[in-house]
């Protein structure tokens, strides 16, 4: 069976385009696109067939998975032109202890940052530089790929890129990455400019750049981003033997993660292989919270917001670009968007650390605001929950540092823990912990 899939604008104007064309946005209407696929042909394998299917890859050695949903995700790319770097495969973890201390004995934690650059951005990224190396084995002039980023992005996209030879450029907001972010596209030989400005201000610049079509955009508004990153709504259902949690909580900023979540979910649905939807929640700080304020006044519009310093660096957007696909979502899904402040994220992070975790900021996010819906009874103890962990804390040391000396600016740290210095001797230690005991 031959699948095939192709750019749709996301607006329902009926305008299409061929992946391999260098568009982003609709030309008629100027919508966002989404990768669309040939349900007919998928259709002519019934739900079985395709569990089997994946079933057996994910066994398999060294399989990507992203790439074992391949007639799913990329069913044009050649086989030579796939490049991966073991992505996926991310462990959910039974988070049995935290779940008691807040009342939700069934809490997982799905560990995405578990990846080749420690984050779910390389689910992502996989595709999209595969579908660039694809188009250049076609003919296709392209000589740069290119990224704004708050770091996790530029990371995978550095990756990625050197494994395909390709040249890399990023943007990324100066004093705004973690030192851990910054040394990734670095290392991995990608051209980094340093820009005296935020997200939202590198963003505005790399779209200027990507209309030269040498210069190909490599943001979440890019679809084949999504398409990657939807592969971990596969993962979960397959993880729990298809079938799905009531509830699943990610943290939100430029909102491709949750539209790519949203989008894995729908398709299994149509396919056979799940017979209803989570509810998703949507996290966001409180210093960038566009999406929240949005979802309070009934998705009315997005104001755009200025978005202030906060310890979620990864999500510290003010203009969402995926913001109608995330809309659509949130509808489907009946689903939430929820905030929190910083005191709330930092102890959020260190009380799952606590427990054998060793979180980002952007999942301290995700566990904050579940543990507020918690609260409100919104999620119930009876239900499962799983939060997306989008990425690895070793990405935020520093952060991590400075909670635990108590030096984090507007925030009252509940769990510090730092580290008692004392003479080399016998009865100091002793002592020490006979105090810790006590």
């Amino acid at each position: 069976m031959s699948y095939r899939s192709w750019y749709e604008c996301v607006r329902g104007c009926g305008r299409q385009y061929s992946l391999n064309e260098v568009v982003y946005r609709c030309e008629e209407c100027g919508g966002l696109l989404d990768v669309q696929h040939d349900l007919e042909a998928l259709h002519t394998k019934s739900a079985g067939e395709w569990r089997d299917i994946f079933e057996a890859r994910s066994a398999e050695p060294f399989v990507s998975g992203v790439w074992q949903y391949k007639e799913w995700v990329a069913p044009q790319v050649e086989a030579g032109n796939v490049v991966s770097l073991n992505e996926g495969h991310t462990n959910t973890f039974r988070a049995n202890q935290l779940g008691e201390q807040v009342g939700l004995p069934d809490l997982w934690v799905k560990l995405c940052g578990n990846s080749h650059t420690g984050s779910f951005k390389d689910l992502g990224m996989t595709v999209l530089v595969s579908m660039v190396k694809q188009m250049i084995a076609e003919g296709k002039s392209i000589i740069d790929v290119a990224c704004a980023s708050t770091g996790d992005t530029s990371a995978a996209l550095a990756a990625y890129a050197a494994a395909a030879n390709i040249p890399a450029v990023v943007l990324l907001p100066r004093g705004k990455v973690s030192t851990e972010q910054l040394v990734q596209p670095i290392a991995n030989g990608a051209l980094v400019l340093s820009l005296d400005t935020d997200f939202d201000g590198c963003m505005q610049i790399v779209q200027r750049l990507s209309e030269d079509p040498t210069v190909y955009l490599a943001n979440s508004m890019n679809s084949l981003r999504i398409e990657g990153q939807k592969t971990v709504a596969f993962e979960l259902a397959q993880q729990f033997n298809w079938q799905v949690p009531d509830w699943v909580i990610i943290p939100a900023g430029n909102l491709g993660n949750v539209s790519a979540l949203g989008k894995g979910f729908l398709l299994m649905k149509e396919l056979g292989l799940i017979d209803r939807l989570p509810r998703i929640a949507c996290a966001q700080a409180e210093q960038a919270n566009p999406f929240y304020l949005s979802f309070k006044g009934g998705f009315q519009q997005l104001e755009p917001v200025t978005a202030g310093p906060t310890l979620a660096s990864a999500i510290q957007i003010g203009n969402p670009v995926s913001y109608e696909r995330a809309v659509k979502v949130v509808k489907q899904f009946d689903g939430v968007v929820e905030q929190a402040s910083e005191t709330e994220i930092a102890n959020a992070a260190a009380q799952a650390d606590r427990t054998g975790l060793y979180t980002c900021p952007q999942t301290g996010v995700a566990l904050a605001v579940l543990f507020k819906l918690v609260e409100k009874g919104v999620v119930t103890t009876n239900q499962r929950a799983v939060v997306i962990s989008t990425a690895h804390g070793l990405k935020f040391s520093r952060f991590k540092v400075a909670y635990h000396e108590q030096d984090l600016d507007a925030v009252v740290e509940q769990y510090p823990n730092p580290p008692i210095e004392l003479s080399a001797d016998f009865d100091s230690v002793q002592g020490a912990i006979n105090r810790a005991s006590l």
